[in-house]
């Protein structure tokens, strides 16, 4: 017998490993009713992001479904971090075009285990028929006027990145079989391969910024492209120096010209990009002793846009940044 809107919530999302991932105390109801409840501390501020996830479009038209599941929550998650929030709970709103249980079975438990590994808890949402969508809205608290912004940088700022840049893009070509370098070891590609399917928000680093970092947010559309969003927001110029970008072991198997394609404007990274008063500059070892991989790569000055230095003195941009949704062929 097929299983019904309300069996099939039940039977895979109604459990122990998504409703209860995380501490419940923000939760004053769950699943089950018209809408959830949350509760939060006077002093908190609540932080709201929602994400649609699109097959041939966020993901490849081929994929593992347990993998997919993980992606979905941990992609949404980092625009937690981008804020320097704590994660609380989400919903997911998910367009099947038929009931299919194994597919649902593997889909659940990818999203079981990103719901653990980021202490989120689910707590409702909707599933219809349709062209698959998935649709995550992510809610978490951060201490009132902590929020980290996109509107703070300021003259002689520090221009940081959180980790390596490129992964997504690269990972994106092994998951395809796209041109991937024959002296790439399969270690690598099992590394790229789980930086794209499942990429780790920065939520810990995100924390640390909250009161230091004066602008913020992480890496989805492309280095170049995120940080124009910066520069435009704050009205101020990035200066940003090829040179110091930094890439993983993996990326390096590429032809230096991909690498740099990919680390500028490749996107998928989900690391955080953020700008820091000079005096905070100590912090950044303390950082990476701590295991976050920061990296200084440029610096904030008066003016507007972002300006990229690949040996050549800084120069402002030209082409594409990154991915943008509704651009057509004729812009």
């Amino acid at each position: 017998m097929a299983l019904d809107e309300f069996a099939l919530i039940g039977r895979y999302f109604r459990t122990a490993e998504l409703e209860r991932a995380a501490d419940p105390s923000a939760i004053a109801l769950g699943i089950g009713d018209d809408a959830a409840l949350l509760q939060l501390a006077a002093d908190q501020q609540l932080v709201i992001s929602t994400d649609s996830l699109l097959a041939g479009v966020h993901f490849p038209e081929q994929y593992p479904p347990a993998e997919l599941g993980y992606r979905a929550l941990a992609v949404a998650v980092s625009d937690l971090a981008a804020m320097a929030a704590t994660p609380l709970a989400f919903t997911l709103a998910l367009s099947l075009p038929k009931v299919d249980e194994p597919w649902l079975q593997a889909f659940s438990r990818g999203l079981s285990v990103a719901a653990r590994d980021f202490a989120i808890n689910l707590i409702g949402g909707d599933t219809t028929r349709g062209p698959l969508n998935l649709g995550v809205s992510v809610f978490g608290q951060v201490p009132r006027g902590q929020a980290l912004r996109r509107d703070g940088a300021r003259g002689g700022d520090l221009l940081c990145v959180g980790g390596p840049l490129g992964d997504g893009a690269a990972g994106l070509a092994v998951v395809q079989r796209r041109d991937v370098p024959a002296g790439l070891p399969l270690v690598g590609q099992d590394y790229l391969q789980q930086r794209f399917w499942r990429p780790q928000p920065q939520l810990a680093l995100g924390q640390l910024l909250r009161g230091v970092a004066t602008a913020g947010l992480d890496v989805s559309d492309g280095l170049l492209a995120d940080a124009e969003h910066i520069a435009r927001a704050s009205g101020v110029a990035l200066h940003i120096d090829a040179a110091r970008l930094p890439a993983s072991e993996a990326l390096v198997s590429w032809p230096e010209r991909q690498q740099l394609e990919w680390m500028l404007r490749g996107g998928d990274d989900y690391v955080l990009l953020f700008t820091l008063p000079p005096a905070a500059k100590p912090r950044i070892a303390q950082w990476c002793a701590a295991g976050h991989a920061v990296s200084v790569i440029g610096s904030v000055h008066a003016g507007d846009g972002v300006l990229l230095d690949v040996g050549k003195g800084y120069a402002p941009l030209s082409g594409e940044r990154g991915y943008q949704h509704f651009r057509s062929s004729d812009d």
